[in-house]
């Protein structure tokens, strides 16, 4: 009987990544990891924009526990293949999921803000998506000339677009979702990484005050 090869090494590594090491993380997801990731963003669809914001979504993407199990995705390796053939995996099917997405939606027009109460499955879906958003910006001691400062220094423009819609102009999640053409599922995905990067740079900026 043909015993199957263990990649020990790698389930160690992805038992690293699993707990959140630092080290780990960004020697493999951007350092040793980054040619595949490259590859793949060159000659797939991903719905990103630049090489950093899709290896930061495949991190969500394969490390976020999941609502009904608990675990994540990378939880399911067995260290039956490289650490690296099973997240390229990932990342194709990731990719196939977007294209698949993409050949399905309409294209939207920016959508006008509605003034009125939005009626009451919106604001419940709205709430439970704060809820589930674990640290939200606080605006409270900043004037909005600050805040567009602080948003021209952002590299992303996706995610500033987003920052300026929530928390300026007061969109709904989804009337954003549908002004950028996003499904509800990446708007909350890219709302997460906006919100980081946007404290990035509140931080960098502290730092140099």
């Amino acid at each position: 009987m043909e015993v199957k090869k263990i990649y020990t090494e790698d389930l160690q590594i992805a038992k690293a990544l699993i707990q959140r090491d630092n080290m780990v993380t960004r020697k493999y997801f951007y350092q040793h990891f980054f040619p595949l990731f490259k590859s793949i963003f060159d000659n797939y669809y991903t719905d990103c924009t630049d090489y950093k914001e899709f290896i930061d979504e495949i991190y969500i993407v394969v490390l976020t526990p999941s609502k009904i199990t608990g675990k994540c995705q990378m939880e399911n390796y067995r260290g039956e293949s490289t650490l690296a053939s099973w997240i390229k995996t990932a990342c194709l099917f990731y990719c196939y999921k977007k294209y698949e997405l993409k050949q399905r939606m309409p294209v939207h027009k920016p959508l006008p803000h509605n003034t009125e109460e939005e009626d009451g499955e919106d604001a419940i879906s709205d709430r439970k998506s704060d809820e589930s958003l674990s640290n939200p910006i606080d605006f409270s001691d900043m004037n909005r000339a600050d805040v567009e400062t602080l948003l021209s220094l952002m590299s992303n423009v996706r995610y500033r677009n987003i920052i300026r819609l929530l928390y300026l102009e007061q969109k709904s999640h989804k009337e954003i979702a549908e002004a950028l053409g996003m499904s509800m599922d990446n708007y909350y995905n890219k709302r997460i990484l906006a919100e980081k990067q946007f404290k990035q740079v509140c931080r960098k900026e502290a730092r140099h005050a």
